[in-house]
């Protein structure tokens, strides 16, 4: 009875070691997603922004095709370009290809979830439950990280940036 107790106990402490390891990685099918995080929400605010790592380590091509999330009416990934001084936000149709063997990032400034029609602006420190659904992968529960509204970079105690912020002081 005490070699199944110390064995149980052993395998309970390995198990909750690991979680706190990997807290920050997802995995679903050949798809890793690392780092969601999200702005925090000026009150009244309608849409929020959220921004993280798909990486692709499977041998063909999948999508990103649906984001669902309680707290928005819509979520989808968007893309903002600037050409000739002009900024442009544009859904992406037909979901977001993460190509074999890479990572697309989806970040300010680039390509980047937009939760739309938000009744409860995100608050700094809270997380925000998510449903992505790829192609092939299926779908799987993500928690965005709630940072700071203005995307100033910031170090996790991880020694990740914060919100791979954004210096609004100067152009780009």
């Amino acid at each position: 009875m005490k070699k199944l107790m110390i064995l149980i106990t052993s395998l309970f402490f390995t198990g909750l070691f690991a979680a706190v390891a990997t807290a920050n990685d997802i995995k679903v099918g050949a798809i890793d997603i690392g780092h969601p995080r999200a702005r925090a929400m000026v009150p009244g605010a309608k849409v929020g922004g959220g921004y993280l790592e798909l990486t692709n380590t499977g041998s063909i091509d999948d999508r990103l095709v649906r984001i669902t999330s309680e707290r928005a009416a819509t979520a989808e990934v968007h893309h903002m370009s600037v050409a000739n001084g002009v900024m442009t936000m544009r859904p992406v149709v037909d979901g977001l290809t993460i190509p074999a063997g890479k990572t697309v990032e989806l970040k300010p400034g680039g390509y980047h979830v937009m939760f739309m029609d938000v009744a409860k602006p995100f608050k700094e420190g809270e997380t925000i439950r998510a449903t992505l659904t790829f192609e092939k992968a299926g779908s799987v529960d993500v928690e965005f990280t709630v940072g700071n509204a203005g995307g100033v970079k910031s170090t996790s105690p991880d020694g990740h940036h914060d919100m791979g912020g954004m210096d609004m002081s100067k152009p780009q």
